[in-house]
């Protein structure tokens, strides 16, 4: 083992993006709408307040700055990865929206190319995902659900058959599409994000997302972003349909 992958390496993944919501609104979703686009996450409302993950926030300025930091020698939330930096800097557009540059940085140890790799794409889809929401769910507390496929999914390349189960795999990106959901039944969805990693489908009142992470030895998962009135009284019934659903794919 080189010096390099015991020590780790430091890492910067760097988006900007414009958005038609309101430097408020935006503030609102990367603080305490998280569960809308990424997972849920709190935070202590202060500068030196608590962060999600046992980190601390090193900047608390709304609706302009929002940065937090997690370290730790023996690796992040189970990932060798000793820190973790997520900065948010949000400016009024002229004529109206906001400009967002988002920075997240830090160290990676281990295999650094896959892991830059890995973090550098989901960076990607959780900002559309963000995105989508500020666009059509704005202000809009949601339900969040993560449902993990069985170890068989794990095996590189099994995320096309999630996309072939789905029904998507000959559409494109800003079709609309006739999907059976499970636990939902058939409805019209727009499938808003796909590439050969991730897919998404937004309906009316829910985003779904579906994750090949078995590209960097994870399972294919699903996280499930709810809007409806009946979001929370359905939330176990629909993660263990969702969870069927995947187990059925990868039988």
């Amino acid at each position: 083992m080189s010096e390099e992958t015991t020590m780790g390496r430091e890492f910067e993944i760097v988006r900007e993006y414009e958005t038609e919501a309101a430097p408020e609104q935006v503030w609102q979703a990367v603080t305490t709408g998280t569960a809308a686009w990424l997972w849920p996450m709190e935070f202590e409302p202060r500068e030196g307040g608590r962060a999600a993950g046992g980190g601390v926030i090193t900047a608390w300025d709304p609706p302009h700055r929002l940065t937090s930091r997690v370290e730790d020698p023996e690796g992040i939330g189970g990932m060798p990865q000793t820190l973790n930096v997520l900065d948010h800097l949000i400016e009024p557009r002229e004529g109206g929206g906001a400009w967002v540059r988002y920075v997240h940085s830090g160290i990676f140890t281990g295999d650094w190319d896959d892991q830059y790799d890995g973090a550098s794409r989901h960076t990607d889809f959780y900002l559309h995902t963000l995105r989508q929401y500020l666009t059509y769910f704005t202000g809009l507390a949601a339900v969040h659900s993560d449902v993990q496929g069985p170890a068989a999914s794990m095996k590189p390349g099994s995320f096309a058959a999630a996309v072939r189960a789905l029904g998507v795999e000959d559409a494109a990106e800003g079709d609309t599409v006739r999907v059976d959901l499970p636990g939902t039944g058939p409805v019209d969805a727009v499938l808003d994000f796909r590439n050969e990693h991730f897919a998404g489908l937004r309906t009316g009142d829910a985003m779904y997302r579906f994750f090949g992470r078995d590209a960097w030895g994870g399972p294919v998962g699903i996280a499930l972003h709810r809007f409806g009135p009946d979001a929370a009284a359905s939330r176990e019934e629909a993660q263990e349909a969702w969870r069927s659903w995947l187990e059925g794919v990868y039988a």
